[in-house]
């Protein structure tokens, strides 16, 4: 719990007494490799706190192929079943993830009980979306080889932990061409 409140302190102060409080709710998760967090189309459960590990966001075209659009690492909130309509994204642990996680009543509590909650949440998640937006809109433009020393700038901790597979959907390249742009880089 240190962990995540330490992340949570980055944005507002508790008090002991809300901490106490949060720390009743909270329920720690070991979720194995390839197990989701939340199924596709299917409102999530619950809201996570990612301790180790990480989590690939991904969504389903029409022809039920897969997309990878986004990886969460450590240290990160995992929250917005609100903000979802009717595409819902897949959250697969690409690891063996551990994270905290608390129910959506849990969360609703919380946010009733302490004042300043919504607010800390809101500051987190702001950041979080920032830092998204940034890593995804670089890449629009540039070719394969530029998108993939970016990649490397940006998710430096979790390059050796995720299949090539996932990193080339998240490029938006095929995996050929990331064979093709690694082995080129490497030279």
């Amino acid at each position: 719990m240190k962990q995540f409140f330490e992340y949570i302190s980055q944005f507002g102060k508790l008090n002991q007494q809300q901490i106490d409080f949060i720390s009743k709710k909270a329920k720690e998760l070991n979720l194995p490799k390839d197990e989701h967090f939340w199924q596709a189309k299917k409102i999530p459960q619950y809201v996570g706190f990612l301790l180790q590990g990480i989590i690939r966001v991904c969504i389903y075209n029409n022809n039920g192929e897969e997309n990878t659009r986004y990886f969460i690492s450590e240290d990160h909130l995992i929250l917005g079943w609100e903000n979802f309509n009717a595409d819902i994204p897949a959250l697969q642990a690409i690891t063996d993830c551990n994270l905290i996680v608390f129910s959506k009543e849990d969360w609703k509590e919380i946010s009733t009980i302490i004042v300043d909650w919504e607010n800390i949440i809101r500051k987190a998640t702001a950041k979080y979306l920032q830092e998204k937006l940034a890593k995804r809109s670089q890449l629009i433009s540039q070719d394969a080889t530029t998108r993939y020393i970016e990649f490397l700038k940006q998710f430096p901790t979790i390059v050796n932990r995720v299949p090539l597979a996932y990193i080339a959907s998240y490029l938006g390249i095929t995996q050929p061409t990331l064979s093709r742009v690694r082995k080129k880089i490497s030279h």
